[in-house]
């Protein structure tokens, strides 16, 4: 089994009070994968005026955070 990261240690606790036994992981990642849909839907493009730039690359952030997260979660 492969070492998670703090992000997806907390998911995973949050979830199960004993993440070695908890066979929750896909279905965990499938909740995160939907969460970072509802935030940034992948098909949004990147607005042109800078403001907006701003915004929509902070909610990038989130949805990669996000994806990273349960990409780990699904890999256990």
């Amino acid at each position: 089994m492969t070492e998670l990261s703090p992000a997806a240690q907390a998911v995973l606790k949050a979830a199960c009070n004993t993440p070695e036994d908890c066979p929750y992981e896909h279905d965990l990642a499938a909740a995160l994968q939907a969460a970072a849909d509802q935030v940034v839907p992948a098909e949004e493009d990147m607005p042109l005026n800078l403001a907006h730039r701003v915004r929509w690359d902070a909610l990038q952030s989130v949805r990669y955070q996000l994806l990273a997260i349960a990409a780990e979660l699904k890999a256990q």
